[in-house]
């Protein structure tokens, strides 16, 4: 894209240093790399278009200014933060291979950040080359945009740059690509932001940070005048935005696969896409990073896995907080995660709502009946958007009635037993609300998934003819997945 501007909008965006503000006890300014190459691989337009920048006012040249060459923006913001690491203390972790480039407020009023990956070394290296390969890069670009479109909270990618130089990396073909990313999220800030301040035993700095949280991104606890309230409430919040994310996650079928507290957003925020994975069949045992041997961050496992991370931030937390109150917060977690998880199942299902009891039977004969039949998690749900009819309601033996055939006498029991109790689901519901739910489950259940195969095959392209438009098509594909 070429355009006759002199001046660079995303350069010219009112940047607000609202990190920057509450004090340097929180980061180090660093410098960007300088790289030998500059080849703009992806650009997101709808997130300009979220930050009041019109698409065709921006150059690729623009962005490669912008996010590969770092060109007139300071200061760049490498943030400490420490994290468990696979259920261990890390006190020597901090951003990397990445920096806090700027924050912006969007159209919404609400502020958000652009964090790099790749951009080079900073204090937090520990011998790194700060960079990322452009696999990495085209990997999370995937996933963020995959995720967004199936209603996940997440954050996404501005832009990936390849870079031109090669790494070597054990758990790649080397040497490898390079490549910097500009992730747009809703904040930088971690868990291990607040547990690296613990360490050092700074309940004055857990205190200004815990204060900036909940002035920036914590309406509603910002409400209370009285600090007790304010911080309960916040931790309360936080704790159901986990619990909501982790229904998200699990209802699409996806595991994050490194669910240490550095990869925990203080917003509730889903981010940092590395060895991840969408599960095919339904498989609670499911790991994703090869590293997760004993797989405790399986598909099965993120629930508790987040829990205990929320856990984890009580102790930084204490040093200003209640005790009892941090109890009281966590222990809504199950019924909140339960809640989502059951009304998310229900939508895929194709309902609204349902009565609880049923609707609690449903869900779990549902995912009884996944983990038994082998047929794909997603392929269940777009053959019942496909297939469903509102005649469904008068015979049970209809439902399914051209696919899925059980390969066993007792598989095809199970799928029996299921067909009753969805008949029954069906029967509670009015004509309109039989009528809707065609359209609910169509734009519920995708079309399209993000599986391995199918990055394996885009990546297959770049490395051998270096074609990017299988990229760009599935790019297309997982931002608008489900049925027309």
């Amino acid at each position: 894209m070429t355009v006759a501007a002199s001046v660079n909008p995303l350069l010219s965006l009112d940047y607000v240093p609202a990190l920057e503000s509450i004090g340097d006890d929180y980061y180090d300014v660093v410098a960007a790399a300088e790289f030998p190459q500059h080849l703009l691989r992806f650009r997101n337009d709808d997130l300009l278009r979220q930050i009041g920048l019109d698409p065709a006012q921006v150059s690729d040249d623009h962005f490669v200014e912008a996010f590969g060459q770092f060109q007139e923006r300071s200061p760049l913001l490498a943030l400490r933060y420490h994290g468990y690491q696979f259920g261990a203390y890390n006190a020597f972790l901090g951003d990397g291979r990445g920096f806090l480039y700027g924050q912006v407020r969007g159209g919404d009023g609400q502020l958000y950040d652009f964090g790099t990956k790749g951009s080079g070394t900073t204090p937090y290296s520990r011998g790194g080359d700060g960079r990322l390969t452009l696999k990495g890069g085209v990997r999370e670009v995937l996933a963020a945009e995959a995720l967004h479109a199936l209603g996940v909270k997440t954050s996404r990618t501005l832009s990936l740059i390849e870079t031109g130089e090669s790494l070597w990396r054990g758990d790649e073909p080397s040497p490898a690509r390079s490549s910097v990313m500009v992730r747009f999220s809703r904040s930088h800030i971690r868990f291990g932001t607040f547990e690296r301040l613990d360490y050092l035993e700074r309940p004055d700095l857990i205190q200004r940070l815990l204060d900036h949280v909940i002035e920036t991104y914590y309406p509603e606890s910002r409400l209370f005048t009285d600090p007790v309230e304010r911080y309960s409430h916040f931790y309360a919040e936080l704790v159901e935005r986990v619990a909501q994310l982790v229904a998200q996650w699990m209802s699409v079928g996806f595991c994050h696969a490194v669910l240490n507290t550095d990869n925990m957003s203080i917003t509730g925020e889903s981010f940092d896409y590395g060895p991840y994975a969408f599960i095919d069949a339904y498989d609670p045992s499911f790991t994703a990073a090869y590293f997760d041997y004993g797989g405790r961050y399986s598909y099965r496992n993120q629930p508790a896995a987040c829990e205990w991370n929320l856990r984890l931030l009580q102790k930084p937390l204490k040093r200003i907080m209640d005790a009892a109150a941090l109890e009281a917060g966590l222990a809504t977690y199950i019924d909140h995660y339960e809640r989502y998880y059951r009304q998310r199942l229900l939508a895929k299902l194709g309902f609204e709502s349902l009565p609880n009891d049923l609707g609690q039977d449903l869900v779990k004969q549902t995912i009884e009946l996944l983990s038994q039949v082998q047929v794909s998690y997603h392929a269940f749900f777009l053959e019942l958007a496909r297939q469903f009819s509102v005649d469904w309601a008068e015979g049970a033996e209809q439902i399914f009635g051209t696919t899925f055939q059980a390969s066993d006498a007792g598989a095809q029991g199970r799928l029996d037993q299921w067909r009753q109790l969805y008949q029954r689901a069906l029967q509670t519901q009015s004509s309109s609300a039989l009528a809707a739910m065609s359209a609910r489950l169509r734009r519920t259940n995708p079309e399209t998934v993000l599986l391995r195969p199918e990055i394996e095959a885009v990546w297959e392209a770049i490395v051998a003819e270096n074609d990017w438009q299988p990229f760009h098509q599935l790019v297309q594909r997982v931002q608008a997945p489900f049925l027309a």
